[in-house]
């Protein structure tokens, strides 16, 4: 393309230059004289004087016009287009004046006009159009040329830099889009390989951090539930114990417990910020799987429980464990009670009905029990971080279950309704 516009500059050019000099050329041949045919004018008006006129020139050949005078520089006879005022005006002027005689005496002269300051006007005319034609047609290349340049070479620079903007901001998801004749081509399509490593690179280190929180919140959540089971047995060895050197191991193994504890909920708290879910694998299971659940945080045999109707439930057997180890652990910190669990199926759900018999909660503060990080007004200085029923009710919802809670006369009630496959 840049090859194209530089031979038609060139073509331009020459052929302006050409048309120059043929009018030069044609003007130089109009403004010479025809001497022959001037010969043979002075040989007819000598011939034919004192009888000039205007028939005996019709084939005279000359192109200039010109004027007869006699000595007296009377006009004897003028051609068309032509005005003699006196000889010092032809001299002046730079006509061509030429004796005419007689017997070898001058009877007078013929002026031939020159038209030189006539053919200069016109050169100079011509001069200015051919000069204004050939400055027009640089301008128009000059135009299109950096019309040209602006499109191959400074706009796809442009574009590299807003692109170099949007990934310097992060902006990964805008491609560099690469006209069909880039000259930048190789160098563009490398820049925006480039992009794409980058987003990659980015979607693998945020997957690998979602999936070390993941871990890190789960293995949190878990821990929390046999720590909250070493508590509750060592309180129990403690109520239990007589010997003085007994008690204080217990009563380190209790310490120990609670610091694991509040570190770990530090732990999970940390991770549930930035994690926004848990992952849950629901599956078809048998109803008897609840019962272990059950026995796994019945340690002090304060729970009592009527037999779990057999059928096969939707659940995360292991999350399940968690929503029962949350509502029952909430039970032994709160209550301090015994507890009763009835178990039956109602409308496609295995229910579970999770009763204990403290002090309850206020009632405008039952709306508020499952929000996050929410701690009721009757915690008394117990440790705790206002989770575990927020992740129950979380858990129960993927499971496509729900859970609920209400305040009775003698206690407290949580329903799990756990979906039936």
């Amino acid at each position: 393309m840049r090859i194209k516009l530089l031979i038609v500059s060139v073509l331009v050019v020459f052929s302006a230059g050409i048309s120059f000099s043929m009018i030069v050329i044609n003007n130089k041949n109009s403004s010479e004289m025809d001497l022959v045919a001037i010969n043979d004018v002075v040989k007819t008006v000598e011939k034919n004087w004192g009888q000039v006129s205007e028939e005996i020139f019709q084939n005279s050949g000359i192109e200039q016009p010109f004027s007869i005078i006699d000595y007296s520089e009377k006009v004897i006879y003028q051609s068309s287009g032509n005005h003699f005022i006196n000889l010092y005006e032809a001299i002046k002027k730079r006509d061509s004046i030429i004796d005419l005689k007689q017997n070898n005496q001058i009877v007078g002269k013929i002026i031939i006009h020159n038209n030189e300051e006539e053919i200069m006007e016109q050169m100079k005319s011509e001069l200015v159009k051919s000069i204004g034609l050939i400055l027009g047609l640089l301008m128009i290349i000059s135009i299109l040329y950096i019309v040209y340049i602006y499109k191959t070479l400074l706009k796809p620079f442009q574009q590299l830099k807003s692109f170099a903007v949007n990934v310097a901001r992060g902006n990964l998801e805008m491609p560099l889009k690469m006209d069909k004749n880039n000259y930048f081509g190789a160098f563009t399509e490398s820049f925006d390989i480039l992009r794409e490593e980058l987003a990659t690179a980015r979607q693998k280190e945020y997957e690998s951090n979602r999936s070390k929180k993941e871990l890190v919140a789960t293995l949190s959540h878990d821990i929390k539930t046999p720590v909250a089971t070493i508590k509750a047995v060592s309180e129990l060895m403690l109520m239990q114990a007589k010997d003085d050197k007994v008690i204080m191991q217990v009563n380190t193994i209790y310490t120990k417990a609670e610091q694991i504890n509040l570190l770990i909920t530090d732990m999970f708290h940390a991770s549930l910020e930035e994690l926004q879910q848990l992952k849950l694998t629901v599956s078809e299971v048998a109803s008897e799987v609840l019962v272990d659940m059950i026995e796994n945080v019945n340690y002090d045999h304060q729970i009592v429980y009527d037999s779990i109707p057999q059928c096969i439930i939707l659940t995360d057997p292991v999350r399940m464990q968690q929503v029962i180890d949350n509502i029952i652990s909430n039970s032994y910190k709160y209550a301090g009670t015994k507890i009763i669990i009835n178990a039956r199926i109602n409308q496609g759900y295995l229910v579970l009905v999770i009763m204990d018999f403290g002090a309850g909660i206020y009632e405008e503060e039952l709306p508020l029990v499952f929000n996050k990080y929410f701690r009721g007004q009757n915690v008394e200085g117990k440790n705790g971080s206002g989770l575990g029923l927020y992740i129950s009710k979380y858990f129960m919802e993927n499971m496509h279950g729900r859970i609920s809670c209400y305040n009775r006369n003698d206690g407290f009630t949580v329903v799990l309704n756990i979906k039936l496959a």
